[in-house]
């Protein structure tokens, strides 16, 4: 069985990457890669602290990363052009969004959207239910 290779995109602070990298860690340990894909390098630089494999920032690399994994995580901005404060650029939506991956969007944004039907969680509960549901059955898939 191969390692699977999960990419983790974050922007800003790198707060909610570093959570779910944290997660992915202490679920699945050294069975799967966890590239941490930043905006900025200090998001970047905190999903490294998170735990994450391997990392880099910007948006080439995020354009040639997401092609390569078996699952993609962030916050749902990740596939919208100019949200996070404009440092998703179209092509990183783009890339994101069209990406052969199965994609794991966690529903938090500071975006002016509002996504009906969506329960309001606290991050850590957040990131629990895509580690323990979809992810999970994406690793065992793959």
């Amino acid at each position: 069985m191969s390692i699977k290779r999960i990419c983790v995109i974050d922007g800003q602070g790198g707060g909610i990457g570093a959570a779910v990298i944290k997660a992915l860690k202490a679920a699945f340990g050294e069975s799967v890669e966890v590239i941490a894909l930043g905006t900025n390098a200090i998001a970047t630089s905190q999903m490294l602290k998170a735990g994450a494999n391997r990392g880099a920032t910007g948006e080439s690399a995020i354009c040639w990363t997401v092609s390569t994994a078996d699952c993609v995580v962030g916050p749902i901005s990740v596939t919208w052009a100019h949200s996070m404060l404009g440092e998703v650029t179209p092509k990183i939506a783009e890339a994101v969004a069209s990406c052969p991956a199965q994609k794991v969007l966690i529903p938090l944004s500071q975006e002016k959207v509002e996504i009906v039907g969506v329960v309001k969680e606290p991050l850590p509960h957040l990131v629990q239910a895509a580690v323990e549901g979809k992810i999970k059955e994406v690793i065992s898939n793959v």
